[in-house]
C-alpha cells in the first residue's frame, strides 16, 4: 500500500506497539527517586547555611542552659558569702571575672581547690555565670510555652473562623479588629501590673506558686492579644482550602466539620503554621525580657535575662558586663530564631519555590 494511503487507512499500526528497549525506557523514564514536600524542605534548608548554623547556635544555647545547672558547683539564689552562724563576707561581692574573694585565696593557699566564677558575681555574692545561664533557660522556656498557647488558640480560633464563615467570621474578625487596634505596649504593661496583683493570692499554697504569679500573668497576657496574627494566618488559609475537592468529596460523604479540619484543612497548612510559630518564639521572649527588665517579669531571685539587664543598671559605670552579658545573650537568641525561621520560610513556602 501507498505511504500517502497508508495514513488514511483504518488499521490499526502494529509497528507503534511494539515493546520499548532498555535505552528507551532510561530516556523516558525520569531517574529521580519518589520524595515527600517535607523531605523536599528539609534538602532546601540543608542549603541554607545562615539558618543551619542558627539552628546549631539555638541548640548549643539551649543544651547548656538545660545541662550546665546540674552540673555548676554554685546555684544561682547562692549568696557566697552567706554562711550559716557566720557573719555576711563581703569580699564575695562585686567579684570580677575569674577574681577570687578573700576567703576563697586562703582556702587556694591552703591547696584548696575553687571552681572559679567566669563572669564574676553579683552585689550579693551571688555567681553571675550562672544566673545567666538559668536566665537563658527562663527566657527559653517562657518563649516556647507562649509561642505554644498562641499556637493553640490562633488554630483554633482560626479555623473555626476560616470553615463556617458567615455571622461566625464576621464576629470572629471584628474582634481580631478590636485586639489589633490596642497599643500592645501599654496593654501589655498594664495587665502585667494587674494580673500580678490579682493572681498572687489566688496562686498561693499551690502548685503555680513555685512558677510565680508573673510567669503566669505573662502566659495569661499571650493567651489575650498574641494569638490574632497566627489566627488571621490559619483563617486565611483555610479560606483558600475549603473549597478544594476533597474537602467538598468529605462534606458530600457525610464529614462533620470538626474532622475535615483537624484530617484536611489543618494538616495542609501546617508548613505556614511551623514556621509562624517559629517566627512567634523570638517575640514572646524578647517580650518576657522586656517586662522582666521594667520588674513586672519573673519573681526574684529567679533571673531572667531582663531582670539580670535591669539589675545591672544600678552598677553600670563600674561593672559594664554585667549588662553587656545578658543583652549579648538575648540579641544572640533573638536573631538566631530570627534567621532559623526566615529559612523555615524559605524552605517551606510553596510560593517562594514555584
Amino acid at each position: 500500500m501507498d505511504n500517502n494511503l497508508s495514513k488514511f487507512s483504518m488499521q490499526v499500526d502494529l509497528t507503534s506497539f511494539i515493546p520499548a528497549t532498555d535505552d528507551e525506557k532510561k530516556y523516558i523514564v525520569t531517574m529521580r527517586p519518589s520524595t515527600t514536600f517535607f523531605h523536599d524542605g528539609i534538602e532546601r534548608l540543608k542549603k541554607n547555611r545562615v539558618a543551619l548554623v542558627s539552628f546549631f547556635i539555638i541548640v548549643l544555647i539551649t543544651l547548656m542552659a538545660v545541662f550546665i545547672p546540674m552540673l555548676w558547683p554554685y546555684k544561682y539564689e547562692e549568696m557566697l558569702g552567706m554562711q550559716p552562724g557566720k557573719p555576711m563576707d563581703a569580699s564575695f561581692n562585686n567579684l570580677r571575672p575569674f577574681e577570687y574573694s578573700s576567703t576563697e585565696e586562703q582556702r587556694i593557699e591552703e591547696g584548696e581547690k575553687v571552681f572559679p566564677h567566669l563572669f564574676g558575681t553579683d552585689s550579693q555574692g551571688r555567681d553571675y555565670f550562672i544566673r545567666v545561664v538559668y536566665g537563658t533557660r527562663i527566657s527559653l522556656a517562657v518563649g516556647f510555652f507562649a509561642s505554644i498557647i498562641v499556637l493553640v488558640i490562633g488554630i483554633i480560633v482560626g479555623s473555626i473562623s476560616g470553615y463556617a464563615g458567615g455571622m461566625v467570621d464576621i464576629i470572629i474578625m471584628r474582634i481580631v479588629d478590636i485586639i489589633y487596634s490596642l497599643p500592645d505596649m501599654l496593654m501589655v504593661i498594664l495587665l502585667a501590673a494587674v494580673l500580678r496583683q490579682r493572681l498572687s493570692p489566688v496562686i498561693e499554697g499551690t502548685v503555680l506558686a513555685g512558677i510565680g504569679a508573673n510567669i503566669i500573668s505573662l502566659f495569661v497576657i499571650f493567651a489575650l492579644l498574641y494569638w490574632v496574627s497566627m489566627s488571621r494566618l490559619v483563617r486565611g488559609q483555610i479560606l483558600s482550602l475549603r473549597e478544594q475537592e476533597y474537602v467538598l468529596a468529605a462534606k458530600t460523604a457525610g464529614a462533620k466539620g470538626g474532622w475535615i479540619i483537624r484530617k484536611h484543612l489543618i494538616p495542609n497548612c501546617i508548613s505556614v503554621i511551623v514556621i509562624s510559630t517559629a517566627l512567634q518564639i523570638p517575640s514572646a521572649i524578647f517580650t518576657e525580657s522586656y517586662l522582666s527588665f521594667l520588674g513586672l517579669g519573673v519573681n526574684a531571685p529567679m533571673p531572667s535575662l531582663g531582670s539580670l539587664a535591669s539589675d545591672a543598671l544600678n552598677g553600670l559605670s563600674s561593672y559594664p558586663y554585667r549588662l553587656v552579658i545578658p543583652a549579648v545573650v538575648i540579641s544572640l537568641i533573638v536573631l538566631s530564631l530570627n534567621l532559623f525561621g526566615d529559612g523555615l520560610r524559605d524552605a517551606f513556602d510553596p510560593k517562594l519555590n514555584g
